[in-house]
C-alpha cells in the first residue's frame, strides 16, 4: 500500500479538490435541500461507490478506452447527458412537491436515491479522466497491488469528501428547514433539483474532454 507519506500529500490534494464547489457538491446540496439530510447522504454514498468503480476501472486500464476510441467517449457523455435530462423532466413531473420529508422519501426509495447518485457519477466521462489523471502519480509500482493502491487512493478521496460534502448536507438541511414554512414557495426544492440536473446536463454536452 502506498506509504503514510503518500497518503498525507493525497489527502491534502483531495481536501483541495472537495472543498472546490463543483457538480456533486450541487446535486447533493440540492437533493439535501429538496428531500431532506437523509437524501442527501444517500445521494453522496452513490456518487462515493461511482468513484470506487472508476478507480477499479482505471486500474484495470478501462478508463484508457477514452483516450484510445475517441468514440467511446462520446457514447458515455452523451448518454449521460440524456439521463440528467431524464431526471430533470421526472423531477418536474414529481407529484412530491411538499417539503414535508416523509413525503419526499416515501415517493423516492432509498435505493433510486442511491442509484440516481451512483448513475451520474458512472456517467460522466470526466470523472474517469480525472481518476486516470491524478491517481496514478500517487501509486508506487513497488507497493504491492495496483487495484489496492488505487482503492486505498479512493477511500481517501471518499472520506475527505465524506467530510466535506457532510457539511454541506447539514447546511442544506438546516435551509431546508428554515423554508418549511413558506407553503407558497412548496415547489421551489423540485424546481431547484431539476435545475440542477439540467444544467450537469449542458455541462456535460458543452464541455471538452479537457
Amino acid at each position: 500500500m502506498p506509504d503514510l507519506s503518500t497518503i498525507m500529500i493525497f489527502a491534502f490534494a483531495a481536501i483541495v479538490l472537495t472543498a472546490t464547489p463543483g457538480p456533486d457538491m450541487l446535486l447533493i446540496a440540492s437533493r439535501s435541500v429538496s428531500q431532506g439530510r437523509a437524501a442527501g447522504f444517500l445521494t453522496y454514498a452513490g456518487i462515493a461507490a461511482g468513484t470506487y468503480c472508476h478507480a477499479l476501472a482505471a486500474a484495470l486500464g478501462l478508463s484508457q478506452l477514452f483516450l484510445a476510441v475517441p468514440i467511446a467517449y462520446e457514447i458515455i457523455r452523451w448518454a449521460g447527458c440524456a439521463y440528467l435530462l431524464y431526471l430533470a423532466w421526472k423531477t418536474i413531473r414529481s407529484e412530491s412537491t411538499s417539503f414535508s420529508t416523509a413525503t419526499s422519501l416515501r415517493k423516492l426509495s432509498s435505493r433510486r436515491i442511491f442509484g440516481e447518485g451512483l448513475a451520474t457519477n458512472l456517467l460522466n466521462p470526466k470523472m474517469a479522466l480525472f481518476v486516470l489523471a491524478l491517481f496514478p502519480q500517487f501509486i508506487q509500482p513497488n507497493a504491492g497491488s495496483l487495484i489496492a493502491q488505487m482503492l486505498i487512493l479512493a477511500t481517501v478521496l471518499n472520506g475527505v469528501g465524506f467530510i466535506v460534502n457532510g457539511a454541506v448536507i447539514l447546511l442544506s438541511s438546516h435551509i431546508r428547514t428554515r423554508m418549511t414554512g413558506l407553503g407558497r414557495f412548496k415547489k421551489l426544492p423540485q424546481y431547484l433539483l431539476a435545475t440542477v440536473f439540467a444544467g450537469l446536463a449542458c455541462r456535460l454536452a458543452l464541455g471538452s474532454r479537457n
